[in-house]
């Protein structure tokens, strides 16, 4: 670290000695907005890059034209976008989920503040915080390699951006349709230029305020042969809090010379209410069947609160011939779940139970059975967790031209990255607790008044998390106990280390049709450690994985133009990523001859990609592309079974982890975007994909393999932008198209139990107004259609989860003062 240190001085002292040097003319200050501005911008530097890279760009003012992070690149080709609760979260590049693709901020690796969960998520960064959002394709051999898809590269607002100084307030209000609340929205952001020109400041704060609701009916997949054995009916309601704020510091004291701190922060907390009834018929049914039926009426209440913090120190200038690039990069994630009621069950049975519909089971049944008569206090399981990411970074970058046309650039990337996990559980049986009289035990002494809003039928009233919480601080704590298998297996430390080094060649052929090209070798050594327990009929046992590997990774990127508007790019590019860390967490549990374990032995994921393509610029202000591209992965990561295998002989069940031999990602990207005359902008692109990865295991001693698609990879992919804009009036209505994608393995060895996630379709309207200069009034209709989050099994008849968000609507003023 010292070393590093030292490097960054050096680099700052030799920008101070040209802080004499004359500082560059400040011109007056001339802002321009809108869809075709930012349109225009993304362009011009997709165009310039080196390789096939896809540009989000917010207008002059700092706005994106989405909420957050993840709605915005779900606009862009071969990008779609996981929804949490209706609301983009984590993004998919080409078919790859998002633990296989990468994301930084500023330069600096953002963690995942989820326990589970390598990509973070999107949604924890406002948009009103970003300035740019670049998704690259196909890496340089310079450039972070732990992408199969893509790597999102966030970028926040400089001073140097903006002709001169900017002040904009805005405020506003969100308001849900299902719930029927609204909440307040807001955000403040400040540039300026100070020293001569010198040394700008950038400072944006963000805060947003959701309350919503969603309503559920699921069956979790609980079909046989057609009858369905049990089904749940939940309804959420959620408030969302996001708080954000993100600085540049950047010195531009000479030509070519600069150094900058840059910093970003967001706090996320999550409040939910989980109102659930679920029911289980002694025997499976066909609709219109009724038989004898166990209900349970349960809650779930909990705060989780994210935070993710980044800080980056770095410089760039030139050093005689040559010029240096370093960076110091820290970054922090974390999610806490303090005081959660996990669940409260509630007990019953009755007669003459059934329902109707299976694509959204409808309950039916005796009166009392929509309400919690007869209901009794089974049990009570109370958590709290935390979960924290660190990643700190060093990299170094030099580069010098030898001639005219070819540069050369080497450089290095030190990562250390530690992840853990701290989970506490303590269930609480009512049967362990003597002397409780019946009301104790009684659904009606903790019910909330009123009936629960549900739009999928009765559903009686819900339950107090106040009035259950005192029960378990009372009478229950004296029976509370710790579950051994959730509070310790759940706990674990990862630590990955990666060390990167990369030789780089660039050169430049000149002619009737100009070419670029790009070649280079880069090395990745990776040094891995899983700290945990795990729980041996009923005994722990403490578990100290490592593992380390090295690889090369070759890349070729050509660029050629084929004439003043027309070019088209080729690239052979390599791709490396660990799995996620779901899957390697080292806790397992056996019991008897049946186990579930982590498998913290896993191989990193390997991919060889090629990228073929032509663009075409129409005029300043549009484009037309399309590219095809291969990737070959080896060692994808899978659930599997492994009893009667390698170490688990004699075993009926073994769940865990293991490598494929090869999964493979097909696909086509076109992309049309244009200003056309009178103001309108069209932005229309399609990503046609497929995919193809063998998993297996064991199966009576036999190894079974078969093939499936890759997990959240869309076969069609579209997306149509159309928006006008007049110098006070603009409206963009947006389409977002999913065809079905597989969520989830079902049945290792039973093609038939894998769950699908039905085609989506989402449609969004935005209208700006801007009554005077400096003013603008904004409107924001989201989820236009009510688009339901279905999922489905074998057939779209069977349900695993129907859910629906309802419709969302924003409304923003802002101010803009130069």
């Amino acid at each position: 670290m010292k070393h590093r240190l030292s490097l960054l001085s050096l680099a700052l002292t030799a920008l101070a000695a040209q802080a004499q040097s004359p500082a560059p003319q400040q011109l007056a200050p001339v802002l321009v907005n809108g869809q075709a501005a930012a349109l225009r911008s993304a362009l011009d530097k997709q165009r310039n890059a080196q390789g096939v890279v896809s540009i989000v760009h917010a207008d002059a003012i700092g706005q994106l034209p989405d909420a957050n992070a993840a709605e915005a690149l779900a606009r862009l080709p071969g990008v779609s976008v996981e929804r949490d609760q209706g609301e983009g979260r984590f993004i998919r590049v080409r078919g790859l989920g998002p633990d296989l693709n990468g994301v930084s901020i500023n330069g600096s690796v953002v963690p995942a503040a989820e326990a589970d969960r390598r990509a973070p998520g999107l949604d924890l960064l406002p948009a009103g915080l970003i300035r740019a959002l670049e998704v690259h394709k196909t890496l340089l051999p310079e450039q972070d390699a732990n992408a199969l898809g893509g790597q999102v590269a966030v970028q926040t607002l400089s001073a140097f951006d903006l002709p001169g100084r900017l002040f904009s307030l805005s405020l506003g209000a969100n308001h849900d349709a299902n719930a029927g609340k609204t909440r307040p929205t807001g955000a403040l952001v400040f540039a300026d230029r100070f020293a001569g020109n010198t040394l700008g400041l950038a400072l944006a704060l963000s805060f947003d305020e959701r309350r919503f609701a969603s309503d559920n009916v699921e069956t979790g997949g609980a079909w046989d042969e057609g009858k369905l054995e049990e089904f749940e009916r939940r309804r959420y309601e959620i408030t969302r809090e996001r708080v954000g704020a993100a600085f540049n510091l950047d010195w531009k004291p000479g030509q070519g010379s600069q150094a900058w701190l840059r910093g970003f922060s967001s706090r996320f907390t999550d409040d939910e209410q989980r109102q659930s009834h679920a029911i289980e018929f002694e025997d499976a049914l066909a609709p219109g069947e009724s038989a004898e039926a166990e209900s349970v009426r349960s809650l779930k209440s909990r705060r989780e609160r994210s935070r993710v913090d980044a800080l980056n120190l770095g410089t760039q200038l030139r050093l005689a011939d040559w010029n240096l690039l370093a960076e110091l990069g820290a970054s922090r994630a974390s999610e806490s779940k303090p005081d959660g009621l996990a669940s409260a069950k509630f007990k019953a049975d009755f007669d003459a139970v059934g329902y109707s519909d299976t694509r959204r089971p409808q309950l039916s049944g005796p009166a009392a059975l929509f309400g919690g008569d007869g209901h009794e206090l089974d049990k009570i399981e109370l958590e709290q967790s935390l979960a924290r990411d660190r990643v700190n970074q060093f990299k170094f970058d030099l580069g010098r031209s030898l001639g005219d046309a070819l540069e050369v650039k080497f450089g290095a990337r030190l990562q250390r990255r530690t992840k853990t996990n701290e989970e506490e559980v303590q269930e609480i049986d009512a049967g362990d607790i003597d002397g409780l009289s019946d009301s104790a035990l009684a659904f009606a002494s903790y019910a909330l008044p009123g009936a629960t809003r549900y739009p999928f039928g009765a559903f009686g009233p819900g339950l107090s998390d106040s009035l259950l919480r005192a029960f378990a601080r009372g009478p229950g704590a004296a029976a509370a106990e710790r579950s051994d298998e959730d509070s310790t297996v759940n706990d674990f430390r990862l630590r990955e280390n990666s060390d990167a080094f990369y030789l780089q060649f660039k050169g430049d052929l000149a002619g009737a049709m100009p070419a670029q090209w790009v070649a280079g070798l880069r090395h990745e050594r990776l040094r891995f450690q899983a700290q945990g327990f795990g729980l041996r009929d009923e005994e722990l046992e403490a578990v100290d994985e490592r593992s380390r590997s090295s690889h090369w990774l070759p890349a070729l990127l050509w660029r050629q133009d084929l004439d003043a508007d027309t070019r088209w790019r080729a690239a052979l590019t390599s791709s490396l990523v660990r799995p996620a860390f779901a899957q390697l967490a080292p806790g397992f549990v056996v019991d008897g001859d049946e186990a579930e374990t982590g498998n913290p032995r896993l191989k990193p994921l390997r991919s060889r990609n090629l990228d073929l393509g032509v663009e075409r610029r129409l005029g300043r202000n549009g484009t037309l592309s399309a590219y095809l591209f291969t990737k070959q992965i080896r060692d994808f990561s899978f659930q599997t079974e492994l009893a009667g295998s390698g170490d688990w002989p004699g075993f009926d069940s073994v769940q865990s982890y293991a490598n494929g031999e090869r999964a493979r990602v097909r696909g086509l990207e076109l992309n049309w975007q244009q200003v056309l005359g009178d103001g309108w902008v069209l932005g229309a692109n399609a990503s046609l994909v497929r995919s193809k990865a063998q998993i297996g295991g064991f199966e009576d001693g036999q190894r079974v393999t078969r093939a499936i698609p890759l997990p959240s990879q869309s076969d069609r992919t579209l997306n149509l932008v159309l928006g006008w804009e007049q110098p006070a009036w603009s409206v963009r209505v947006a389409l977002n198209h999913k065809s079905d994608y597989l969520l989830e393995v079902g049945d290792l060895f039973d093609a038939a139990r894998d769950q699908y996630v039905e085609r989506q379709n989402q449609v969004d309207l935005s209208l700006r107004w801007q009554p005077a200069k400096d003013w603008q009034l904004s409107v924001e209709a989201l989820n236009l259609g009510n688009a339901a989050y279905y999922v489905y099994e074998q057939t779209t008849a069977r349900n695993v989860q129907y859910e629906r968000y309802g419709r969302a609507y924003k409304l923003n003023l802002k101010w803009t003062g130069l």
